[in-house]
C-alpha cells in the first residue's frame, strides 16, 4: 500500500493564508485599525500600518496610547486564536478541518497590562505575541511591539484570557 502523494508547498501556503485571512478577515475592528497579520509558518507578525489617525499627541508626534494597547490585544487575541487554528489545520481530518473553517470563538480578557516603554513615533509598528500558558479554559500571552529595530520595544504587555470551549 503505498502514501498518498504530498501537496504541492504552494497549496498547503494558499490553505493556511486563507484561514488566516478567514480569522481575522471578519472582525470590523481589525480592519478599522489597519492591523494585518505576516505569516511565516506557524508564527505571526502583526503590523500596524502607520495612518494620521492614530496620532494622540500631535506636538510629539505620537501613537495614541489607546490605539497602541488595541494592536497589542489584538495580537495576543489573534495569536491564541491563531494556534489553536494551526493545530486544527495540521490535524488534516475533515472534522478539524470544518472546525478550522468554522466562525472562530474568540478567546475572552480577562486583564491586560500595558507598559509603555517610549513614545511610538509616526510610522509602521510591529508586534508577536508568545503564548506562556494555554489550557483549555485559561491563557496568559506576553505581546512586545517595536518600530524600527526589535531589540528597541516602545510598548509590551501582558494579558490573561478566557479560553472558549472546545464545544464552542
Amino acid at each position: 500500500m503505498s502514501r498518498p502523494r504530498p501537496e504541492p508547498v504552494q497549496v498547503i501556503k494558499t490553505r493556511r493564508d486563507a484561514a488566516l485571512e478567514r480569522l481575522v478577515g471578519g472582525v470590523p475592528y481589525i480592519a478599522f485599525l489597519g492591523i494585518r497579520f505576516e505569516r511565516h509558518g506557524d508564527e505571526l507578525t502583526a503590523v500596524l500600518p502607520y495612518a494620521d489617525r492614530l496620532i494622540g499627541n500631535p506636538m510629539l508626534p505620537a501613537l495614541h496610547g489607546g490605539a497602541t494597547a488595541a494592536f497589542l490585544e489584538t495580537t495576543a487575541i489573534v495569536e491564541l486564536a491563531w494556534s489553536r487554528m494551526w493545530g486544527l489545520i495540521e490535524a488534516g481530518t475533515p472534522e478539524a478541518q470544518a472546525e478550522a473553517e468554522a466562525r472562530p470563538n474568540w478567546p475572552r480578557t480577562i486583564d491586560f497590562t500595558v507598559d509603555y516603554l517610549r513614545s511610538g513615533l509616526p510610522r509602521d509598528a510591529y508586534a508577536r505575541a508568545r503564548i506562556n500558558r494555554s489550557g483549555r479554559r485559561y491563557a496568559s500571552v506576553h505581546v512586545e511591539a517595536w518600530q524600527d529595530n526589535r531589540a528597541r520595544l516602545f510598548a509590551q504587555a501582558t494579558g490573561h484570557f478566557l479560553m472558549p470551549g472546545l464545544d464552542g
